[in-house]
């Protein structure tokens, strides 16, 4: 008899296993969360009682209008910071770009959580994403040791797609790089170029490039099987 799949965790402890990973990396994250909590609620009892005076239903309603408010900004907090703290612990890690590129930009973008490039000694690496914006392309160490990859990158993609915008993104240890954390923030800043027709067709063309699987490195880690799901 074939073993029943495992059933996922309910919502709940789903919630209750991102907060426990969040303490561990956030000591102020549980006051946080009651001050979220508590502060909409107290102005929906405090208003109807003093500013805004009404009937029994009102005063229920402004009452659960709080308790909503505060919950749904307690998620959204929770969720922000269970990002951050996932973002610290995996910084500096082969293979975090490709975990932030796969797990937290739009459809818009095509991504791979694999590298285009890399260094098989010091596991430096180039990313590559074709957005609205053109191609970028995202050095994963320091500078001076992946330009020789990323300018064999940036000349291979000038040649296969001479018309569209290359733009470069260094996440590393130098002062002069992007951050972790602020990587999407980066990405999405750059201009719009291309419609969405334009993005596949770039996307599909540099694809042909290389072969799946043609680069050695491990696939990227995944710091969102912890995150918070978005309110709905």
């Amino acid at each position: 008899m074939a073993a029943e799949p495992e059933k996922e965790p309910g919502k709940l402890k789903q919630m209750w296993r991102v907060l426990q990973m969040t303490r561990r990396g956030d000591k102020w994250i549980v006051p946080i969360l009651i001050v979220s909590l508590l502060g909409p609620l107290a102005l929906g009892i405090v208003l109807p009682f003093t500013v805004l005076p009404g009937g029994i239903f009102t005063k229920i309603l402004w009452i659960t209008t709080g308790l909503l408010a505060g919950l749904l900004l307690a998620l959204v907090i929770l969720g922000n910071r269970a990002e951050s703290v996932a973002y610290r612990q995996i910084a500096g890690q082969p293979g975090a770009v490709g975990a932030i590129l796969q797990g937290s930009l739009r459809r818009a973008w095509q991504t791979s959580e694999f590298p285009v490039q890399v260094n098989p000694r010091t596991q430096d690496a180039i990313y590559r994403a074709v957005g609205k914006c053109g191609v970028v392309l995202i050095a994963e160490g320091p500078k001076t040791r992946v330009k020789k990859i990323l300018e064999d990158e940036k000349k291979m993609v000038a040649r296969a797609v001479p018309q569209v915008t290359i733009h470069v993104v260094h996440v590393g240890p130098d002062d002069a790089s992007t951050p972790l954390p602020k990587l999407r923030k980066t990405l999405y800043k750059f201009k719009k170029e291309l419609n969405k027709a334009e993005v596949l067709a770039v996307s599909h063309r540099l694809s042909s490039l290389k072969k799946p699987g043609s680069i050695p490195m491990p696939k990227g880690i995944d710091p969102f099987k912890a995150r918070a799901p978005k309110p709905r």
